[in-house]
């Protein structure tokens, strides 16, 4: 194997903080906001996730890349963060289904990646000072010029990215002949939440996120979802609108992450950006209705204020998370509405809270047969 040597990289965070450590050989800058994912597997699942669009990822796991790449372990068409910083990167791989290695999948999508970081001093200090904007740079542009473009970059807090990763057109998913129809407003849907939905005997018409209420509602769905998705739900306020109306149908309505952000903010429960965020396969929840725990997989920036939650009259917590005790579900008594912060459809992480799914298909199911007495 020849030896290469690979050019010197570095990430600048906003607070003017360094990290140096090695471009993978694809050159150039690129901003977002940085954080950090727990995971010790589905790296692939991680970087085409729509809600981490505008986010520069690190990696825990100390070794990415190992067992390559494969078309059918995507949540999206692309890459969805805006770049990688890892400890080891693989250029090499080995597994029986991989399709490609790491490097081709980066380079045919332009992703910037920086590797041979310290990244247990660089986790460390984000969840010392916060989740922040910064820079990676491969290509040797100076220290100076990056602050001066990284002041530039617009903070997470505020803005509006669901209408980047929403389709422009509606689309359908699953048998059209099943049991139950749903329309899903996608906010930067997962495929796996489709895949769940489809094979409960589902038939899904996806619509982009700014699709007024009327027109879902010409669908003539049995029950109505709303999405997981990136940036700050308050500036949604189409979507707000249109989650009010989806409630008042009576018919049976679905949140998770951003979704179920919407659905508290349609309630006149707020939101606030959390310090450091949720992002992982092996968070904690405590299911209120059960008394029993849960490990989930979790990634959002922003969550439901708990004390205004606690007080609305309608509203109630089913799900927080153990380890700070913020709210991770929550239904409302009068409607069928019910919604989680966290990721029921993993991919990747646990299937603990799968049946979630299986209660919204419940709740349309009862729905359904009230209408028929």
């Amino acid at each position: 194997m020849k030896y290469t040597t690979r050019p010197q990289a570095l990430l600048l965070l906003a607070d003017g903080t360094i990290f140096y450590g090695k471009s993978i050989g694809i050159s150039g800058t690129t901003f977002g906001e940085v954080c950090f994912n727990t995971g010790m597997t589905g790296y692939q699942e991680i970087f085409t996730d729509p809600s981490y669009f505008g986010q520069i990822m690190v990696a825990t796991n100390p070794h990415i890349g190992n067992y390559g790449v494969n078309a059918n372990e995507v949540e999206a068409d692309k890459i969805m963060i805006s770049g990688l910083v890892c400890k080891n990167f693989s250029f090499t791989h080995s597994r029986p289904d991989s399709e490609s290695n790491l490097y081709d999948y980066f380079e045919k999508q332009n992703l910037i990646c920086i590797s041979d970081v310290d990244t247990r001093a660089l986790v460390s200090y984000i969840r010392d000072n916060g989740a922040q904007n910064a820079v990676i740079c491969t290509d040797g542009t100076p220290v100076e010029e990056l602050k001066s473009l990284l002041a530039k970059v617009p903070d997470m807090k505020g803005l509006e990215l669901a209408s980047t990763v929403s389709v422009t057109e509606p689309y359908f998913f699953g048998d059209e002949n099943a049991s139950y129809k749903i329309a899903a407003l996608d906010l930067g849907i997962k495929r796996n939440i489709l895949r769940n939905l489809a094979k409960r005997d589902c038939y899904i018409k996806v619509f982009p996120y700014n699709t007024p209420f009327s027109d879902l509602k010409a669908f003539n769905p049995d029950g109505y979802f709303l999405s997981n998705g990136p940036g700050d739900p308050e500036p949604l306020t189409e979507v707000i609108e249109t989650a009010k109306q989806m409630i008042a149908s009576d018919k049976p309505v679905f949140g998770i992450c951003l979704g179920h952000q919407i659905i508290g903010l349609a309630n006149g429960v707020s939101t606030y950006k959390m310090f450091n965020g949720h992002r992982g396969i092996n968070h904690p929840v405590m299911n209120v209705l059960t008394g029993k725990g849960e490990i989930t997989s979790q990634n959002h920036g922003f969550a439901v204020n708990r004390e205004e939650l606690e007080k609305h009259p309608d509203l109630e917590i089913t799900h927080y998370h153990i380890n700070d005790n913020t709210v991770a579900g929550m239904r409302m008594k009068s409607k069928s509405c019910f919604s989680v912060q966290y990721h029921p459809e993993a991919s990747p992480g646990p299937h603990d809270a799968e049946y979630l799914f299986d209660e919204f298909v419940a709740n349309i199911g009862k729905a359904k047969s009230l209408q028929t007495v």
